[in-house]
């Protein structure tokens, strides 16, 4: 069944999961917090989740003040995103969890609901030259959680290897660019020399105002 356009009304199938627990040490600061066009990462990122699910969890650290969504510690392990991605299938009463981090300042509704519409698979993730973006992927509870907790009691804590033991569907090429024209929904803001061009990005992607 193909996904609402945005604002058609939010879905209950699926959860949105903001993942804040990161250590953030290339930013050097919490990136949660951090604001980009005025507005912090976390704050941004479920704001856009509430719009489109019905369910939205904050896991991990602490959001900004009015940041929507519903707070869930991490499970025990070491912090990394893959403790942030079990604590997330772990709370989530949707059947379907869209993971995502905090430094994607121009993720976009289109993007998310593509990642929604694609054949389903237990992870449906998209995939640039640069690699797979396993922070900004939609998850299936059931298939994906037993292995992330096996992964992470394993002490194997790289996102990759979830995805490799699970049946994983790449968003990729042609049928990305279709949903990001731009090519800059993906853009991380990890690095501070990062926020000048996120700034940049983000100007340039507001519609012009009329100045009648």
């Amino acid at each position: 069944m193909p996904a609402p356009s945005a604002g058609e009304g939010r879905l209950a199938s699926v959860a949105g999961a903001v993942l804040l627990g990161g250590a953030s040490e290339r930013m050097g600061r919490d990136k949660a917090a951090l604001a980009i066009g005025g507005i912090p990462g976390a704050t941004r990122a479920a704001t856009l989740l509430a719009g489109l699910f019905e369910e939205v969890l904050l896991v991990g650290g602490e959001a900004p003040p009015g940041t929507p969504g519903r707070r869930v510690p991490d499970e025990p392990g070491p912090r990394c995103p893959l403790r942030g991605l079990v604590s997330a299938l772990a709370a989530a009463r949707a059947p379907r969890v869209f993971a995502v981090a905090t430094d994607l300042p121009l993720l976009t509704p289109d993007l998310v609901l593509a990642l929604v519409a694609w054949p389903a698979a237990a992870a449906v993730v998209p995939r640039t030259p640069d690699g797979p973006h396993p922070l900004c992927a939609l998850y299936a509870r059931d298939a994906v959680l037993p292995a992330a907790r096996a992964q992470l009691a394993a002490g194997r804590l790289s996102l990759g290897s979830v995805l490799a033991a699970v049946d994983t569907s790449w968003l990729e090429g042609e049928a990305l660019r279709l949903v990001d024209p731009r090519g800059t929904a993906l853009f991380n803001a990890n690095h501070p020399e990062d926020l000048a061009r996120a700034e940049a990005l983000l100007a340039a992607a507001r519609p012009p105002v009329d100045a009648r």
